[in-house]
């Protein structure tokens, strides 16, 4: 059998829904399918796995779902091209409904998503970039001296939205993205804390050397000491404070 064709032999044993888009998976990162590809048909499936049609039909439904596959009729079902925000869902929901609920694993991901971030910027951001992290710093100084904690919240997921995008990195952009959900609660505690005792300028600081940081490309020696002082653990941030 032809190597491409490969992921087609027959599934073994009992057949799941989960066995069909693993093996449809499998097939994508061996590049037996790649983006744009037409499948074959579900009934051409079924006969090939050696499963049922609803079965497949389950399958496509789920990878159609996660924006892995799209359905054009009358055509047929295709491989996607391209990068949806439905394909980061599931990875969303995984991690929300962990059961560990560790915020340490959290702020290790921050931590390590944000260095990686932070060290493309510094070797990729061009002079776009730059100008543009300069007004998102300038918008979120603004919002520090305003007080708002909710509107600091957006000011400051602005300037680290426009870091993520000087990595030019699309995966780590997204996954950047999905860190920013994922750790919001503990972010907004860290604004309202840092405000109840006195030190919005203390963030303000934060910002601006990791703007610099960028903007000088300093070495990687650096980085990942201006991140951790930047999310101000020192203070035990992340309990809860008195007004």
């Amino acid at each position: 059998m032809e190597k491409e064709k490969d992921f087609l032999r027959p599934i073994n044993s009992t057949s799941m829904v989960q066995r069909v888009i693993n093996r449809l998976t499998d097939a994508m990162i061996n590049r037996q399918l790649r983006p744009g590809d037409k499948l074959p048909t579900e009934l051409e499936l079924a006969s090939s796995f050696g499963v049922g049609r609803n079965t497949v039909r389950e399958a496509i439904k789920i990878l159609t779902s996660f924006g892995v596959l799209e359905i054009r009729r009358p055509e047929g079902t295709f491989v996607a091209e391209g990068f949806s925000d439905k394909m980061i869902d599931p990875l969303l929901y995984g991690i929300i409904l962990d059961q560990t609920d560790s915020i340490d694993a959290l702020k290790e991901l921050r931590e390590g998503i944000d260095l990686g971030i932070l060290r493309l910027a510094v070797e990729k951001a061009e002079d776009a970039d730059i100008e543009e992290l300069s007004r998102c710093l300038d918008a979120l100084k603004a919002e520090l001296k305003a007080g708002d904690p909710e509107r600091i919240f957006q000011a400051d997921d602005d300037f680290h939205t426009a870091i993520a995008r000087a990595a030019h990195n699309t995966l780590y952009s997204r996954i950047g993205d999905l860190v920013r959900k994922l750790t919001s609660e503990m972010r907004m505690r860290t604004i309202r804390n840092m405000k109840n005792m006195g030190k919005l300028d203390e963030m303000e600081h934060a910002h601006e050397v990791l703007f610099q940081a960028v903007r000088e490309r300093r070495d990687a020696s650096e980085r990942a000491d201006m991140l951790v002082d930047g999310y101000f653990y020192q203070y035990d941030i992340l309990k809860e404070q008195d007004a």
